[in-house]
């Protein structure tokens, strides 16, 4: 990381005079992004100098490179309070953010979102400076265009922030949020429609503002939760397995607008908050009907056994290099687990 750190701080055009390639700058920052998946790498970062020109990278002239650089950010900072405290207190905010609502390139500001994302989850100090910086309106623009990653990723940030913080739904209702869920929610995209859903649910849910009222006076949003019922209610069994998320959101939402259940419970079809997915019955019979290569491998591996009948233990498979540090490993583990890898 002190080579890579060293390279980040050299000014472009002596890396230019000695042959290095955008290309290149794009490889470094790929390797450094597999170091800094350690989150003791990812603090010592800053310590060692490479934090700022890092953040440097995300004004470079390079399309390409402030992708990167943003994705370098992302795994940085998620589940991290320490490194997002440090991207924080170095101004890196303003940069992303800049990204997010006016390059160019739909890559960049995808990128760019996702490491908001990471940056202020979980982070008071980091919602408090997207308010202030009118990141709400950038997450309305970002709605309004027709990438389907983008639109999927502003519309999980908007659901977790309303979720954190309920009085923002008279902010997002101000802005024109509802009128673009609404259409959202009829998107041939499941990932979009159901995280749209998710969003107009909870501003539905919110008593303060009257938001429940207000929607239910949207006609375009009566017709498109009946389109849904009417597709979910044609859909075979196995389609209506992978659609749990979506049968709920519509059965709530429906009940929140209108004051009453929809007519996916008259149809069996509503899922109902809480209620977990049936469970597949105990395979009792996969023993005795093995396919013949596993049946075949079984067998094979018996042929190995020790004198005394117990078999050799095979040494376990690694895959890469192992953690630098038996004290970190726990907690790389909790910060990979928690949550979505908003930078995907």
């Amino acid at each position: 990381m002190k080579e890579i750190t060293l390279v980040m701080r050299t000014p472009e055009d002596v890396l230019q005079a000695q042959g290095v390639s955008a290309a290149d700058i794009e490889g470094m920052l790929d390797e450094l992004q597999e170091h800094v998946e350690s989150i003791d790498m990812a603090n010592d970062l800053h310590s060692i100098g490479g934090l700022v020109p890092l953040l440097g990278y995300l004004k470079n002239s390079n399309a390409g490179i402030r992708a990167k650089a943003a994705e370098v950010v992302t795994t940085i900072v998620q589940n991290n309070p320490r490194s997002q405290q440090l991207v924080m207190e170095t101004s890196g905010l303003e940069p992303i953010l800049a990204n997010f609502t006016s390059d160019p390139d739909v890559t960049v500001r995808t990128k760019a979102l996702g490491a908001i994302s990471s940056l202020i989850r979980n982070n008071k100090s980091g919602i408090a400076a997207f308010r202030l910086a009118n990141g709400y309106a950038g997450l309305r623009d970002a709605l309004s265009l027709g990438s389907v990653r983008f639109q999927r990723k502003a519309l999980n940030l908007i659901q977790y922030l309303l979720r954190e913080n309920s009085s923002d739904c008279s902010v997002v209702t101000e802005l024109g949020f509802p009128k673009l869920m609404v259409h959202l929610a009829s998107s041939d995209d499941s990932d979009v429609r159901e995280a749209a859903l998710g969003g107009l649910l909870e501003l539905a849910r919110d008593n303060t503002s009257g938001n429940s009222s207000v929607l239910a006076e949207e006609d375009r949003l009566r017709q498109v939760l009946q389109s849904r019922i009417e597709g979910i209610s044609s859909m075979s069994s196995d389609d209506l397995g992978a659609a749990r998320e979506e049968r709920q959101l519509v059965d709530s939402l429906w009940s929140a607008c209108y004051n009453e259940p929809s007519s996916l419970r008259e149809m069996g079809l509503a899922v109902l908050p809480g209620e977990e997915a049936p469970q597949q019955p105990p395979d009792v019979a996969g023993k005795f009907f093995e396919p013949p290569l596993r049946a075949w491998a079984a067998k094979h591996a018996t042929k190995g056994t020790s004198p005394a009948g117990e078999r050799k233990k095979d040494s376990p498979l690694l895959l890469g290099p192992g953690p630098a540090g038996g004290s970190s490993n726990s907690q790389d583990m909790n910060r990979s687990s928690g949550g979505e890898r908003m930078g995907s």
